[in-house]
């Protein structure tokens, strides 16, 4: 089993088909391999949404975490009950981070996304994702390579040193228009917010319709000089 602590380059051969550009043959290769030891940290925009439609072929029960900061839209956690709705199976977690809006407000300042977003972040997301992925040898993400210029040369397997992790991403392959033609196709349940010109949906304070047609998370941060929120960095 290939493990953070005994990484070696991997052979990343995988048939890049033509309707599943790689990502279903990755999914069995890394479940097969996994099995438990590996989860799924989602963030329910429409890329999440068709990585569960994937997972669910391959492993019915799979483990699926999302990190609730409590700031999300009200869309976002509507979305979620339609997936636990239609894919009963999977076991999804709300992972929460330790401290309440107001405990942080109470420790850090009011609306510490505003001024220190990062700090944010950390304390909402990063160290949340830490704790969920205690005891998983690998996680799976949805990154696509033509989402931005720090996502191009995302691989199918990565080593993850944020996390210590096995970073799987299937979806490297996939362009905006694969992911919405696959969605179409399958009548698959999405955030509605993406009608409405977010291509890209995180926290609700922090996350605007994208004001740059070629840039799908130009929405996230405004006026930030920020793009990630650090899970991917």
């Amino acid at each position: 089993m290939l493990t953070y602590e005994n990484w070696t380059e991997p052979n990343q051969d995988f048939e890049v088909d033509e309707t599943y550009k790689g990502a279903l043959n990755v999914l069995k290769s890394v479940y097969d391999e996994y099995g438990e030891k590996i989860v799924y940290a989602c963030s329910f925009g429409i890329e999440g949404i068709i990585m569960i439609d994937l997972i669910s072929k391959v492993k019915e029960d799979a483990k699926i975490v999302f990190l609730d900061t409590d700031l999300h839209f009200k869309e976002t956690y509507e979305l979620i009950d339609k997936v636990k709705e239609k894919y009963p199976l999977l076991d999804i977690e709300l992972k929460k981070p330790k401290l309440t809006l107001e405990e942080q407000a109470a420790e850090h300042g009011d609306k510490l996304w505003e001024r220190e977003p990062n700090k944010c972040c950390n304390i909402r997301k990063i160290i949340p994702l830490n704790e969920a992925l205690q005891g998983a040898t690998a996680w799976i993400s949805g990154l696509r390579r033509e989402q931005s210029e720090s996502r191009k040369h995302t691989n199918f397997i990565n080593k993850d040193e944020k996390f210590k992790s096995i970073k799987i991403c299937p979806l490297i392959h996939w362009t905006w228009k694969d992911v919405w033609r696959y969605a179409h196709k399958h009548s698959l349940p999405y955030n509605v917010l993406h009608d409405n010109g977010y291509p890209s949906i995180g926290c609700e304070p922090c996350t605007n319709p994208a004001f740059n047609a070629d840039d799908m998370r130009s929405g996230r941060w405004t006026g930030q000089m920020k793009t990630e929120c650090g899970l991917h960095q």
